[in-house]
């Protein structure tokens, strides 16, 4: 069940990465990204599917969170502390209200977006910019609060007050990702408009190493909080991944979602070689799958020794929920346009060059 929550988390953090990369091109007023965008919101349409693939862990909740287990708690001074939030009832609402808003937002943007094929009514763009602007401050407390949910209370006696932007910055890369393999591929393909070149591309690179960079940023300055207060009900976590055979995994961790991934995207020449880029991009696909485990298995485990067959069958769900995620993206280019052709900004970010 464990494998199913980090495939149901890798599908939500590309489906809300990929709804917020839409809202934030809106509100920034983005011109290079506009014939790019319906990539954004074709991946974006897997926040529509997070309630229902919730289910299967909310139907058994005490067999995955140990603070859904009602002796548990009543033998734990910690977990009595923190039973008004980690209550399961309340857990459950949590679930319901992000997926809730996510699909709301989700329709109207993409609806309006859609819309604006037919009609090209540039007042759907102004609505768009308001409803981004409600949706931001909105998707920071709700993602934030999913991921507390659903990974840092896999174990509930640990405390950090960084973890939830840790997500954040994990998810929109790995969205960001997926759609800069997309995009190149869709570009190589003949799918994409013939106007776009690699300028467009080198937007994509420089966003995936900026947030390569906060990534990494983020996990150490979670890191260095945690040592120099050197707090009990803190450092243990990290002590955890540093004993056994999880130490060579955290050691991997930086190498395989930071050092690699800068090293391929550091130079200017790279962020527009297509070849790099569709490297870089599955590469940072594993390292987030890497991360999730990471973040979820050493409190599943322990030292725990399991077999290869064991450890490689835990990849099984992550791959299934990645294979849904294009399987939604495959149906929607079936139904829609690839490129938002309504919208006003579209000749000129055809045009757009560096």
């Amino acid at each position: 069940m464990m494998s199913y929550v980090i495939g149901f988390m890798l599908l939500l953090s590309i489906g809300a990465g990929s709804l917020f990369m839409v809202a934030l091109e809106y509100i920034a007023g983005a011109d290079w990204s506009v014939p790019i965008r319906r990539i954004n919101e074709f991946y974006a349409a897997s926040v529509l599917f997070i309630i229902v693939l919730a289910v299967p862990v909310l139907l058994n909740l005490e067999s995955v969170f140990h603070w859904a287990q009602p002796e548990a708690v009543n033998q734990d001074k910690i977990l009595k502390w923190k039973a008004p939030y980690l209550d399961t009832t309340f857990f459950i609402v949590r679930i319901l209200v992000a997926g809730g808003l996510w699909s709301l937002f989700y329709g109207l943007l993409s609806r309006n977006s859609k819309t604006q094929d037919l009609t090209k009514d540039q007042n759907l763009t102004r609505k768009n910019i308001v409803i981004s602007a409600v949706f931001v401050p909105l998707f920071a407390i709700t993602v934030s609060v999913v991921s507390i949910d659903w990974l840092m209370s896999v174990e509930p006696h640990w405390f950090s007050t960084i973890f939830g932007v840790y997500f954040f910055s994990g998810s929109v890369l790995a969205s960001l990702a997926i759609v800069t393999y997309t995009t190149v591929w869709l570009k190589e393909h003949g799918y994409l408009h013939p106007k776009m070149t690699n300028d467009h591309l080198y937007s994509l690179g420089a966003l995936l190493f900026a947030f390569i960079n906060f990534w990494a940023y983020i996990a150490f300055s979670q890191y260095l909080l945690i040592w120099y207060a050197n707090l009990p009900e803190e450092n243990f976590w990290f002590i955890q991944r540093w004993e056994g055979g999880w130490m060579v995994m955290s050691l991997l961790l930086i190498i395989i979602h930071f050092l690699v991934p800068y090293s391929v995207l550091l130079s200017q020449p790279a962020k527009m070689d297509p070849k790099r880029l569709k490297f870089a991009s599955l590469w940072i696909l594993f390292a987030h799958v890497l991360d999730l485990y990471w973040l979820v298995m050493p409190s599943y485990h322990g030292e725990q020794k399991a077999g290869f067959l064991t450890y490689a069958l835990e990849f099984g769900f992550p791959l299934a929920a990645l294979g849904l995620v294009i399987l939604i993206f495959y149906f929607k280019t079936k139904k829609n346009n690839l490129i938002p052709i309504g919208d006003p900004k579209l000749d000129k970010s055809l045009n757009f060059r560096l």
